[in-house]
């Protein structure tokens, strides 16, 4: 365990005042990624620094704890427990010797992830060691347990004031009979651990977490990537939303099995965010159509029942998506979600704090927009 968090150097200045002029709620999206969420604490904390707070964090898996982690803390102590989090998974240096010369020494530290586990996140079941096709049950049906994890979540997050705090979140997490996607938001019902760990149940890895007597798994496994649950929610309001992917959708055509491997898995749990984003500007310039049709008919017509139940199909409101991808790394590859790695941490963290900060600092949803759009994409 390193001894402090890999904290970017711009980030030690003093954090800015509350910005105001946003064009609406800000909404934070984060993807399941496992080490990958190491972006997502950078991205969060540029935001902090520029005194911006999101109103709503909504995530899946990993992403699904560091929204806990942001959204079940007050604003001043939400670094500190990211922090803290991300000092308990990351990994070590392994001192791999000749590996290291061979350029080995990466997949030495990720093989003894999946051999010993991480003592804050997860270890190997005992009931693993029963074989495969061991009937054990769905709660235990997996190769590790992650007990450590809900200690861990135990200490870092207050779920009671997550229910009193200003800052709403929403976790995804699928049915494991009915196969059914689920979306546990705060503002509809009383959120706890077992939520955020049912969100990051990835079967086989980790076993399913029953919740009012339902098992659940990882929501990537149906979707990864959770912003359908923001753009589809109601009532629509204006917003700014920093949507934050860790996985690649396009890549160059991989050229060896290796390669493949991983992008097979890009290509799996980047779970087409573009087409959702592409329906939702199309549904949402219908809704700014219906709304301007609407205002052309005779105030006698728009009064009539039948009129103004049709008109209620449309709306004004404007969402701006912020997009925010994590740069590949030199020497990653399929086990990229596995490096807890200090370095592999500190360097995508790095990264999402430097592209947030570069969008911030472009402020694209100042420009000027159609009026007819309704969703307006920023890259």
């Amino acid at each position: 365990m390193s001894s402090s968090p890999a904290t970017p150097a711009a980030s030690r200045r003093r954090r800015a005042a509350p910005q105001s002029g946003l064009p609406g709620e800000v909404v934070l999206v984060l993807q399941g990624g496992g080490a990958l969420g190491a972006y997502q604490v950078g991205v969060y904390e540029a935001l902090h620094d520029s005194g911006i707070e999101p109103a709503w964090v909504i995530g899946t898996s990993i992403g699904a704890i560091n929204a806990a982690l942001i959204a079940g803390n007050a604003v001043d102590q939400r670094m500190a427990r990211l922090n803290a989090f991300w000092q308990h998974v990351e990994q070590p240096p392994t001192m791999a010797g000749p590996l290291d010369w061979l350029g080995m020494g990466n997949w030495v530290s990720r093989m003894t992830t999946v051999m010993r586990g991480i003592p804050a996140f997860f270890e190997p079941s005992m009931a693993a060691l029963r074989g495969t096709r061991a009937n054990v049950g769905v709660e235990s049906a997996a190769y590790y347990s992650t007990a450590p994890l809900r200690r861990t979540l135990g200490e870092l997050v207050d779920f009671d004031s997550l229910q009193r705090g200003p800052t709403r979140l929403t976790v995804g997490a699928v049915n494991a009979c009915s196969g059914a996607m689920r979306y546990f938001d705060s503002r509809r019902e009383a959120l706890s651990v077992e939520h955020v760990m049912a969100s990051g149940a990835l079967p086989p890895a980790f076993p399913a977490v029953r919740i009012d007597g339902e098992p659940y798994w990882d929501g990537g496994i149906y979707s990864n990537t959770p912003i359908e649950a923001v753009l589809d929610d109601r009532p629509r309001r204006d917003s700014l939303i920093f949507a934050v992917n860790v996985w690649h959708q396009t890549a160059p055509e991989p050229a060896s099995i290796w390669e493949v491997m991983g992008r097979t898995k890009d290509i799996q749990f980047a779970s087409r965010a573009d087409s959702h984003i592409a329906r939702q500007m199309q549904i949402h310039r219908l809704r700014h159509v219906i709304r301007q049709l609407t205002q052309q008919l005779p105030a006698g017509r728009q009064a009539d029942p039948v009129v103004k139940e049709l008109a209620s199909w449309g709306c004004g409101t404007t969402m701006h998506v912020a997009h925010l991808l994590a740069p590949r790394l030199e020497s990653e590859d399929h086990t990229k979600d596995i490096d807890f790695s200090s370095g592999g941490v500190k360097a995508r963290r790095e990264a999402g704090y430097a592209d947030t900060m570069s969008m911030v600092e472009r402020s694209p949803w100042r420009e000027p927009t159609d009026p007819i759009e309704g969703v307006v994409e920023h890259h």
